[in-house]
């Protein structure tokens, strides 16, 4: 059996890593706190299981871990709109809570039980935008905004106290996450959110912007494959099986909506006059590395994206 602690138990992909390693058996200490993007439905959920510990607190406050195998650290403020309109709270989520579990960790005392492994959740984004072609592990990180420099700056303090300190880690690099759970402040819940209160569906530079849409019970596989097969000390990318432009994907999500509408009526749903700062075009990452390991993207977008557009129609969120 194996320890696990996870911090950001309540998000998106949380949630789905939560849940598949209690159903391996295995003991999960999950810590989140609880900020609007936590789902209460999970934690109802994962209390019922006796191999589930819960602590609300907020990772920048903790002062000790207990003795496990892995802290997966899943915490992080993740909207770039948010970090654009104000970054003081990703620099101290995502660069000074990540320090924080890295100095617990760090002060483990080894003669008891070995200092666990730190698998951190980075993201595509720390690379920037790429036109043609993958970005590899070995590429420069070239992060846009303020998001994904606060992500690209806690992948740096993993691989320094790595170095200094002898910890040991994964990093592991997903793109676009979906699922259910996901905070209306992302494309998929807010569309079905806006279309349910009659109201256009902001397309950020028309549309253009390429996303390669990864499910989060797939992220979540992928997690147990790091554990079961990974080496230490390695970063691993992690892409989706479907990439498109965020305006096909919101054709899809209104169609999903409501299949009687004809092609026409769906672009009246859309405002294609918003421009975001730090825009990339495209993401896209070789995940050969994990997929040498055994990994395989089960879920298909076109089959999902139906039921998770009803599961938000049926959950109204503020």
């Amino acid at each position: 059996m194996k320890l696990i602690v996870i911090t950001g138990c309540l998000g998106l992909i949380g949630n789905y890593v939560t849940r598949k390693c209690l159903e391996k058996g295995w003991k999960v200490y999950g810590i989140d706190k609880m900020t609007y993007a936590a789902n209460q439905w999970a934690l109802d959920e994962f209390m019922k299981n006796d191999n589930f510990t819960f602590v609300k607190e907020d990772i920048c406050n903790l002062t000790s871990l207990p003795d496990c195998d892995y802290v997966i650290n899943i915490a992080a403020e993740s909207h770039v709109e948010n970090s654009i309109i104000e970054s003081d709270v990703f620099m101290r989520s995502n660069v000074l809570g990540v320090k924080n579990l890295l100095n617990i960790i760090k002060n483990k005392h080894a003669n008891v039980f070995k200092r666990p492994v730190f698998l951190h959740f980075s993201t595509d984004e720390v690379y920037g935008d790429i036109k043609s072609g993958s970005h590899t592990e070995e590429d420069i990180l070239k992060p846009s905004n303020p998001y994904s420099a606060s992500k690209a700056a806690a992948d740096m303090l993993v691989l320094a106290w790595s170095r200094t300190y002898d910890l040991e880690y994964l990093i592991l690099r997903p793109t676009n996450n979906y699922g259910i759970g996901q905070y209306c402040e992302k494309l998929i819940p807010l569309s079905v959110k806006l279309l349910s209160l009659g109201r256009k569906i902001n397309l950020h530079d028309k549309g253009n912007p390429v996303r390669n849409w990864l499910h989060s019970e797939d992220t979540a596989t992928a997690v147990l494959t790091l554990i079961e097969s990974a080496e230490v000390n390695q970063i691993y990318n992690i892409s989706g099986n479907l990439e498109q432009k965020n305006y096909i994907t919101a054709i899809k999500i209104v169609k999903a909506y409501d299949s009687s509408l004809s092609e026409l009526d769906i672009h009246k749903y859309f405002n294609l006059q918003h421009v975001r700062k730090g825009q990339d075009v495209r993401y896209a990452l070789d995940d050969q590395k994990l997929r040498s390991l055994g990994w395989s993207n089960n879920k298909n977008f076109d089959e999902e994206i139906e039921s998770i557009v009803d599961y938000y129609k049926q959950n109204f969120k503020w």
